[in-house]
């Protein structure tokens, strides 16, 4: 039975804390065995690297396996370097099937012979099956023990043949139906034996319309329609509708909460495993590219400001209001991006509706940069005393905003189409370009109308 929280996080880091500090492993051990696995890898992510191999040295042999699953890939490498072959081999051995094979790219030869070695002849052929898929699809994220029945058998039959297995694969809602050949005809949910006559055939209260996954689906695919159909389990069939594996809820808890950091974090050039407590030169290293990047589109819009210089010389009052139309272009463009690159995760906007999405944003930005330049060219007439600035500033608003709304549509879709991922590029992209329109809409403006 896994250990249940008994403290919050915060206090079971207060308290590994302080053993530390007191040098008192026995304590530092007692704590860590009141622990679930994954609050022992929240507990390790929370800590410098120093401290964190300390921590690590007392986890026991029997959590190990289960706490490298459930770090972060940055802070599982380091803690990976920390233990001897065996050791390792040995604390990942009783894992399932596809957790194995998440932790194979990490491992050394020696520690994959090892595990190899110890395995069945079947679970090294479960393996291989599980390894042969990319991770990001549905027969990377598949399981391969489940249950499965011959529809022409009784529930009574069903009844005794659960009986004989004593302890059932985790996550099992449902038995999978399959023909002579392995090919998958149905599913048959455990609510349904348990409340149907022991006489009745499986067949006769079997689902034959169950949502069911190829082998190649994407990952994400997948995450969104066990969030649609409300799924805890779902089968997996290769291209001839063999059945293969199962993926299972817990994996696509995984998938969802990367999405969600990788959406989170890609915007400003970093990964979704980042650990704040990695060595400074490798996050230094890490944010370099990414600030060179934004230095390049930094000085790129300088140069547009600097093709403008006689103008702001001769009209100071330029140089104080210019800021203000690129951030309130930048500021829509990001209300855009962040919509439709959601949109795009979830599939809810797709090449065949972009149009719609197009002109709907443009609308909105078009209603919201009247709005605003109206208020705009009120507050610069009222504080310069000039109308014909106040003009310039409105109308350079009106088509910063436009742009923003149409920028933060079309560049999401063109990196993906460019297969960029939206997420990491989009924003630095339009930045520039919001900053680049706006300062061309008002300094041009400026040079036709105020000089």
């Amino acid at each position: 039975m896994a250990k249940v929280q008994k403290r919050s996080q915060s206090e079971y880091l207060e308290q590994v804390e302080a053993a530390i500090a007191s040098e008192d492993n026995g304590a530092l051990s007692a704590t860590l065995a009141e622990m679930h696995p994954a609050d022992i890898a929240d507990l390790l992510e929370a800590l410098p690297s120093g401290k964190r191999l300390l921590v690590w040295a007392q986890v026991s042999p029997g959590s190990a396996g289960e706490v490298l699953i459930e770090l972060a890939e940055s802070v599982r490498g380091d803690l990976v370097r920390g233990l001897d072959d065996k050791s390792l081999a040995d604390a990942v051995q009783s894992l399932d099937t596809d957790d194995i094979a998440d932790l194979i790219p990490i491992f050394s030869d020696e520690v994959i012979s090892r595990i190899l070695f110890a395995m069945s002849k079947r679970e090294r052929q479960q393996l291989d099956t599980v390894l042969s898929y990319p991770d990001d699809t549905a027969g990377g994220l598949m399981n391969v023990d489940m249950v499965t029945i011959r529809e022409d058998i009784s529930v009574g039959v069903v009844l005794r043949y659960l009986r004989m297995h004593q302890v059932l694969p985790e996550f099992t809602n449902k038995l999978f139906v399959v023909n002579r050949n392995g090919g998958l005809v149905g599913e048959l949910l455990l609510s349904k034996i348990l409340t149907s006559d022991t006489d009745v055939v499986t067949s006769e209260i079997m689902l034959t319309d169950a949502v069911r996954f190829g082998v190649l689906t994407p990952a994400s695919e997948v995450a969104a329609a066990f969030e649609r159909y409300n799924l805890v389990s779902a089968p997996v069939v290769d291209d001839n509708g063999i059945l293969v594996g199962r993926v299972t809820v817990d994996d696509v808890v995984d998938v969802i909460r990367e999405g969600a950091d990788q959406l989170l974090m890609a915007p400003a050039g970093l990964s979704e495993s980042e650990d704040i407590f990695a060595p400074v030169a490798r996050s230094t290293r890490n944010r370099a590219v990414w600030l060179g990047v934004n230095l390049i589109t930094a000085i790129l819009a300088s140069w547009v400001i600097g093709l403008f210089e006689s103008t702001i010389q001769k009209v100071v009052a330029l140089a104080v209001l210019m800021p203000i139309v690129a951030s309130m272009g930048g500021n829509a463009g990001t209300q855009t991006l962040t919509l439709v690159v959601r949109g795009m995760a979830l599939g809810t906007i797709t090449y065949s509706n972009a149009r719609s999405v197009l002109m709907r944003e443009i609308m909105v930005g078009m209603w919201n940069s009247l709005i605003w330049a109206l208020v705009m060219g009120v507050v610069a007439v009222i504080w310069y005393k000039n109308y014909m600035l106040g003009l310039v500033i409105g109308m350079a608003m009106i088509i910063n905003l436009i742009v923003a709304a149409s920028a933060g549509v079309i560049i999401p879709l063109a990196a993906r189409r460019l297969g960029i991922d939206p997420a990491l590029a989009s924003g630095v992209a339009l930045t520039t370009m919001t900053d680049v329109a706006g300062f061309l809409a008002f300094l041009g403006l400026a040079s036709l109308y105020l000089i």
